[in-house]
């Protein structure tokens, strides 16, 4: 298991691991603008996880995804939880936890 300081370490350690795209979290399913793609729960896995607490400030509360898509698209998510995190479908919420 690899194990980062930060939010942006986790991210280059894990885009030099190949996760290379940029999923943005919706409603019910992942994006990529970049591919115009949409990955429902069902067509991808979560490989890792990596979860941040701000030691004074609860903005800096965030968790950094390393996805794996069922075609073999890897990239990398990154949400805010606690009071900043996104509304999503319970579903998406079974999937990423």
């Amino acid at each position: 298991m690899y194990n980062y300081n930060t939010v942006s370490e986790a991210v280059q350690g894990l885009s030099a691991r190949g996760f290379t795209e940029s999923f943005s979290l919706e409603n019910d399913h992942l994006s990529s603008a970049a591919l115009n793609l949409r990955l429902h729960p069902d067509h991808f896995e979560v490989i890792e996880t990596h979860r941040f607490e701000g030691d004074t400030d609860p903005a800096d509360e965030a968790v950094v995804y390393a996805i794996a898509s069922k075609n073999g698209l890897k990239g990398v998510m990154v949400n805010a939880y606690g009071p900043y995190a996104d509304s999503i479908s319970a579903e998406l919420i079974k999937k990423l936890s």
